[in-house]
C-alpha cells in the first residue's frame, strides 16, 4: 500500500510536466544567453537536436525510477547515490560525450585533495587554489582539446556531445568546494545548536526539516564516500543551471526527501510556474524592453525612456531567470531534494543592494555567505570581505573585463549603504541607552 500511494501521487505531477516540457524547454534553452554570459550554453542550431532526447530521459524516466527503487528497496543515502549516480551519467554522457572524461578526472582530484588536507592547516588554500586554478584554465582553454594529451585520443574531439562541458562546470566547482568545507567541519567541533534551531524554527517545530537545519547539520563521515560524492557533483535536476544545494543538505535528502512539500504543494508550485509562463509569453510578445535593449535604439531616447525600459528589461529578465531556476527547483522536488529557492522575493520588493543580493540568485548568496564570507571573518570584515567575494562572483561567471567592472562599481555602491545603516545601527542603540538611563534616573 505505501508503494501504491507514492507512485499515484507521483502520477499527476509527472502529467503535469509533461504538459510543460516541451515549450519550457525552447525557451529555457534560449533564455540561457541571458543567465549571464556564463550561460552561454549552444548555437541555436543545436537545439532541436537536444530537446527530443533530453525530454523523455529528463522529465519521465529520472524521476520515476528512483522513487520506484526507493519505495521497492527502502534505499538510503549510499544506495540512492549510486541511483542517481547511474542516471546523471547517463545525463552528462548525452549532454557532454567523451567531455565526461575531463569532468570525472578533476572531480576525482578535488576529492584526494580533500581526504590529503582536510584536516591540516593548509586545507583552505589547497582547496581555493585548485578550484580557481581549474576554473580559469576551463575558460582560457574552453573545456580543452583531447588531442593536447596525444593523437590517439584526438578521435575523441568528434564526441564531444551537445553542451559544453566546461560551462556547467562552473556549479560542479561550487559543489566540490561544498563538499571540502563540509567534510572539514565534520572533523570539528560543530558550532551550530541545533536544538536552539529547533526551538526557534517555525519549521522545525511542526515536524518538519528547514533547508538551514539541512545544510548546518554534519552528516556522518562515512556519508563523504566517492560515490556520494560524485553523485552530488552530478545530480541531474539542478546539474546544468542550479539551485546550488550544499553537500550537507543534498545528503540528507538522501537518506529521507523532502518534507516540507507535499503532492499539493509540489502541484502547486508546478501551477503558478505555468502561470508564469503565460505572464512571460504575454511580456515577450506584448512589451519591446529588450528590442529596444538590444538594437540600440535607447541610445535616441530621452533619460526618462532609457530609465522605464532598463526597468522593464530588469523585469524581464528576473521573471525569465525565475522561470529557468524554478523549473530546474520543481524537477527536484519531484525526485525528492529540496533546493533553495533562487528568487524568493519579486525584485520590486527589494528596496537596497542588499536584499537585492539575498533574493537575486539566493542559493549562491548562501553559498558564498557559508563558504567565503563567514570564514573570511563575516561582519567583522565585511568591508574587505565583499570586494573578494565580488571578484569571485566576476570570475566564476567568465573571464571578462566588465564583469570585473561591474563587480567592483557594485562594492563601490555598497560601501555608503553600509556606512548608512551603520550609522542607524549606532544611532538606535545610542538612543535605547539613553532611554533606559533616563528611565532609571
Amino acid at each position: 500500500m505505501p508503494l501504491l500511494s507514492t507512485l499515484s501521487s507521483s502520477i499527476d505531477l509527472f502529467n503535469s510536466l509533461s504538459i510543460m516540457n516541451q515549450s519550457f524547454m525552447l525557451y529555457a534553452l534560449d533564455g540561457f544567453s541571458l543567465l549571464d554570459s556564463m550561460m552561454r550554453v549552444m548555437p541555436s542550431g543545436e537545439i532541436s537536436v537536444l530537446i527530443c532526447p533530453f525530454l523523455l530521459w529528463s522529465f519521465h524516466c529520472s524521476p520515476c525510477l528512483p522513487i520506484l527503487l526507493r519505495a521497492l528497496f527502502a534505499l538510503k543515502a549510499k544506495g540512492m547515490s549510486f541511483v542517481w549516480l547511474l542516471l546523471s551519467l547517463a545525463y552528462l554522457s548525452y549532454l557532454h560525450g567523451a567531455c565526461i572524461l575531463f569532468i570525472l578526472s578533476i572531480a576525482s582530484l578535488n576529492f584526494l585533495l580533500v581526504k590529503m588536507f582536510a584536516q591540516t592547516k593548509y586545507f583552505s588554500p589547497v582547496l581555493w587554489l585548485f578550484n580557481i586554478f581549474f576554473l580559469l584554465c576551463n575558460r582560457v582553454y574552453e573545456g580543452y582539446s583531447f588531442s593536447i594529451f596525444g593523437q590517439q585520443l584526438a578521435y575523441l574531439d568528434n564526441y564531444r556531445g551537445t553542451f559544453r562541458w566546461h560551462i556547467c562546470f562552473n556549479f560542479v566547482i561550487l559543489r566540490m568546494i561544498s563538499f571540502g568545507y563540509d567534510y572539514n567541519w565534520a572533523h570539528q567541533d560543530p558550532l551550530f545548536d541545533q536544538q536552539k534551531h529547533i526551538q526557534r524554527c517555525h519549521t522545525c517545530k511542526s515536524g518538519k526539516t528547514c533547508y538551514r537545519l539541512l545544510q548546518e547539520r554534519s552528516v556522518q563521515k562515512e556519508k563523504f564516500s566517492f560515490s556520494i560524492y560524485i553523485a552530488y557533483l552530478v545530480y541531474a535536476p539542478v546539474y546544468i543551471a542550479g539551485p546550488i544545494i550544499s553537500f550537507n543538505a543534498f545528503v540528507s535528502q538522501l537518506d529521507t526527501p523532502q518534507n516540507n512539500y507535499t503532492v499539493k504543494d509540489i502541484s502547486w508550485y508546478g501551477l503558478r510556474w505555468l502561470i508564469s509562463f503565460s505572464l512571460m509569453e504575454l511580456m515577450t510578445h506584448l512589451f519591446r524592453y529588450n528590442a529596444f535593449a538590444i538594437s540600440r535604439l535607447w541610445k535616441l531616447l530621452s533619460p526618462m525612456d532609457i530609465f522605464i525600459i532598463g526597468y522593464g528589461v530588469l523585469n524581464f529578465m528576473w521573471l525569465k531567470f525565475s522561470l529557468i531556476w524554478r523549473y530546474f527547483r520543481f524537477w527536484s522536488l519531484i525526485c525528492g531534494v529540496e533546493a533553495p529557492e533562487n528568487m524568493p522575493r519579486c525584485i520590486n520588493n527589494c528596496c537596497n543592494l542588499e536584499s537585492f543580493w539575498k533574493n537575486w540568485h539566493a542559493s549562491y548568496n548562501k553559498w558564498l555567505v557559508r563558504y567565503m564570507y563567514i570564514p573570511l571573518g563575516g561582519y567583522q570584515r565585511k568591508l574587505l570581505n565583499i570586494w573578494v567575494i565580488f571578484t569571485f562572483v566576476a570570475i566564476w561567471h567568465d573571464l571578462e573585463w566588465k564583469l570585473l567592472s561591474w563587480a567592483w562599481l557594485t562594492c563601490l555602491f555598497f560601501i555608503p549603504e553600509m556606512v548608512v545603516k551603520s550609522a542607524a545601527s549606532t544611532l538606535q542603540v545610542e538612543s535605547a541607552f539613553r532611554g533606559v538611563s533616563s528611565a532609571r534616573n
